[in-house]
Formats: structure tokens, sequence, C-alpha cells
């Protein structure tokens, strides 16, 4: 059997896709490990995972809108958390002694150490901003991350001439999404549409479902793990927008109880933290409204869930138009959409039956990837003698 390394930063949007496929992994005897910041991947990854720490550091809450999202994501959290994490990382490599890696495109000092001790490495893209290349038409932009992305090749000690741009590697590449959702595509032989991945999450039995009553249509809320620090106003404009389906909505939201007004109906459950896929197995979700995160994008259109996106930054203004356009659902402005927009909105994709049907369509092509399997399948492959 084969040791596995996952290397993916400690955000629940890209954990957990890595989480479903070492799941695979380890049900097929193989050995896996994990590295990054423990004291966020053990929440996300139970008790029982094997997570060698790169120490604890707090990195700047990324923030801002288009370009200025993009320099605070590289500046103040790929780079620096990168350069944080090297050096632990050649440790953990050679302690672990893996056959290959799993690398976030997020991540690339997982792919500059796979380099230097010659090991195969295999990219996971759950995101569409590295394949889908957003600012594709602003060479300088690219530019700028390219010379990002030498600097630390350099810092490395790597040989210039044998730079790999870390966020697509030569072996394989992983992406836990799909055509509908990426756009246009770098012709990579690499490349493997793998699709969702469902399994492996820790269980919630805090969780009250006794509070979703039946019959009534159930939306999640949901902007993501790094976004409470500019999501308070949404939510509470949110809530306001729940107000005008009166008794007939039921809305849970997966936010910190601050980020929401004091009084709340009582149609409003409020959670930390939401089973999403178990919410969406059960068939208990009518809509999802979300920042257009790749993941929960995945997620909710795999089961034939509909999506309503208020994009905040990075890949997720280029992910809700790709959902706009294969017409499973919706998108609002985060910034400035008032609670009467939200919920005219909100009610079209609950009541207009072509966004479920868009929505149950592209589900079927995403899962036709094959998922943990498949990936599961492809790291096999790169270790095969």
């Amino acid at each position: 059997m084969s040791r596995f390394l996952m290397v993916v930063p400690p955000l629940a949007g890209h954990v957990n896709p890595a989480a479903g496929i070492a799941d695979e992994l380890l049900a097929r005897g193989h050995q896996v490990a994990w590295t990054g910041t423990e004291t966020m991947l053990r929440p996300l990854l139970g008790p029982d995972a094997r997570i060698f720490g790169t120490g604890n550091r707090v990195f700047r809450a990324m923030g801002g809108h288009g370009l200025a999202s993009l320099r605070s994501l590289w500046e103040g959290f790929v780079v620096p958390y990168a350069k944080f994490t090297l050096k632990p990382l050649d440790a953990v490599v050679r302690e672990f002694r893996p056959d290959a890696l799993l690398v976030d495109q997020h991540t690339p000092a997982g792919a500059l150490v796979a380099h230097r001790h010659g090991l195969p490495w295999a990219t996971l893209a759950p995101g569409a901003m590295e394949l889908g290349r957003p600012y594709r038409h602003l060479p300088r932009v690219e530019a700028w991350t390219a010379g990002l992305l030498a600097g630390l090749w350099q810092r490395a000690q790597l040989p210039a001439g044998e730079f790999t741009d870390p966020r697509l590697s030569p072996h394989l590449v992983l992406a836990t999404s799909g055509r509908a959702l990426l756009g246009e595509l770098p012709p990579l032989a690499q490349l493997a549409l793998v699709g969702p991945v469902l399994t492996g999450r820790p269980a919630d039995p805090a969780f009250p479902w006794e509070r979703l009553a039946p019959g009534r249509r159930t939306v999640l809320v949901t902007m993501g793990t790094m976004s409470d620090a500019v999501g308070a106003d949404f939510l509470d404009r949110t809530v306001r927008a729940l107000a005008h389906f009166g008794d007939g909505v039921r809305a849970v939201v997966a936010a910190p109880r601050g980020a929401l007004p004091a009084a709340l109906p009582d149609s409003v459950l409020v959670v930390d933290r939401a089973p999403v896929l178990e919410l969406l197995s059960e068939g208990r979700l009518d809509a999802v409204l979300c920042h257009g995160g790749m993941n929960t994008v995945v997620e909710s259109l795999s089961h034939g869930v509909p999506v309503l996106a208020a994009p905040i930054r990075n890949d997720q203004p280029f992910v809700a138009q790709r959902v706009v356009e294969a017409g499973a659902g919706l998108r609002i402005p985060f910034a400035r959409v008032s609670p009467p927009v939200i919920a005219e909105r909100l009610r079209r994709v609950f009541d207009e039956p072509s966004h479920r049907a868009s929505a149950e369509l592209i589900g079927r092509q995403l899962l036709s990837g094959g998922g943990a399997l498949t990936a599961a399948d492809r790291m096999e492959a790169l270790v095969a003698p």
C-alpha cells in the first residue's frame, strides 16, 4: 500500500473535497496524512485524522472585490502561508515519507517540496480561480501572479531552469467540478474533471433537525468561512428579505450568531456550521443562497438544488455567472442589493421550475465525473510501478 500526504489550506471549501478523496484512499488500505494548521484542520477532519502540524499563525483576512480581492488573496494568504509552511513541510516529508502528495492550488509550498524530493504530486483544483482563469484577459495580472510563484520557487532554492507552475502538476490535476462551471479550460492532458466529492464530514449531533418542519420551503444561507468580517450587513438584509415570506419559508443560516440581528423570527434557524451534505441528501433544501463558492455550488447542484448567488470575491463572480448561464439559479449583487430584491429573486428560484430542472441536469453532468472513486483511482495510478 502507498502513503499519501494531503497539503491543503485550512479552509472548509478546500479541505472537504480533499477529505473525501482521503477517505476513499484509506478505505483501500493506503496511509493518509495531512499537514497544515492543526487547530483549523482538526475540526474539519475529525479526531482520527493524522495531522502533521506546521504551527499557528494569523493571516490577514481576505477582503475587497475584483482585483483588490485577488491581491488580498495572494499577498495576504497564499504567499505568506507558503513561506510559513515551506520549512515545516520539508520536515514532514522526511518524517512521513509519502509516495505522492495531493496539493491544493493555493498551497504551492506542497508542490515545491514535492519537486525538491523528486516525488510525484497531484494538483487539487476545488475552484475556478486557476483553471477557469477569470483574469486571463488581463495579461499584466497573470504576469504578476506568475512573478509571485517564481519568487516562491526561488525562495525554495530550486533550480530556475526546472521551474514548474506549482498550481498545475505535470503529473495529474484533479478538478472537483465540471465544464459547466469552469468555462474555457487549458488543454491539459493530465486534467481529470472528477466532479464533486460528496463524502467525509464529521457528524454534527447538535444540529436541531426537529426545527425543520415538513411542508415548508427551506433555504440554506451560507456566505463561506472567510466572509464573517464582511457578511454581517448582507445577512441583516437577508433576514429582512425572509420576512417577506412570513411562515412559508424556513431558513437555515450558517453564521456566527453575532453576525445577525439581535431579534430573529422563529422561521430563521442560526447555526455556526450547517450539515450541508446531510441537508441536501435528505431533500431538506429547496434553494441555497450563498457567495458563489465552487464547493457550495457544486454540492447544491449535484443534489438538484438551485442557487441564488451573491458573489463577493475571487472566482465567485465567475462561478455565479456560470450558474446563471446554465439556468440553474440567479445572481444578486452582494454589496448593495436590497431586501425586496433578495426576496424577489429567492421567490423566483423557488417558484420557477426551470431553475430546479437545470440544476438537476448540471448535477447529473457533475456526478458523471466519478468523484472520490475516480480521484482515488488516479492517485493510485500516480504511484503505480
